[in-house]
């Protein structure tokens, strides 16, 4: 009988270490779920891109457009600037969203332009921001943006443009 109480007292024992090396192997933490919604990010378009008018010669040649309020305009080539220039203006948005927060610019790598003579691409696309980011002030901020015109060598005079339009999209960083 004594084996008996003693070999019970070792199960006991032993059940009993089991059931405390068992509740320290495990443990329960909680954390809090949340979410911030933002005001979502809006464009809209406050000026077209216009090179204005240009002469052009035998020898193709280029016009980059300045993204500024001005309508900077530099020549190079076969394409020259005539006195009277025309609408000429760099692109320009405007963007709302969330206060403080900043955003990233995408520009298109190119888009052509048609009228009545062959296609004249357009590519080259900067904004007025740094690295194409910028952060919404009170809610709201604006950007300009200016391309590169490459001028076919006697290009056929007339107005081109893009039915498309010049697709910019903003994204929050």
């Amino acid at each position: 009988m004594k084996k008996v109480t003693i070999i019970l007292t070792g199960v006991i024992l032993m059940s009993i270490a089991s059931l405390n090396a068992n509740a320290q192997a495990t443990a329960t933490a909680t954390a809090v779920s949340s979410a911030t919604i933002v005001t979502t990010l809006e464009i809209s378009k406050a000026s077209d891109l216009n090179f204005g008018n240009l002469a052009v010669t035998a020898t193709a040649g280029t016009v980059v457009l300045a993204p500024n309020a001005d309508g900077t305009r530099t020549e190079a080539g076969g394409v020259s600037l005539p006195v009277v220039n025309g609408t000429v203006s760099a692109a320009e948005f405007d963007v709302l969203g969330q206060e403080g927060y900043a955003y990233s610019i995408s520009l298109p790598t190119s888009i052509l332009l048609t009228g009545s003579g062959d296609d004249i691409t357009l590519d080259s696309f900067t904004t007025d921001k740094a690295t194409n980011q910028s952060t919404l002030i009170e809610g709201a901020d604006s950007f300009y943006v200016g391309a590169k015109i490459h001028v076919n060598a006697s290009q056929t005079p007339g107005t081109y443009t893009n039915e498309a339009g010049l697709s910019v999209t903003v994204n929050y960083n």
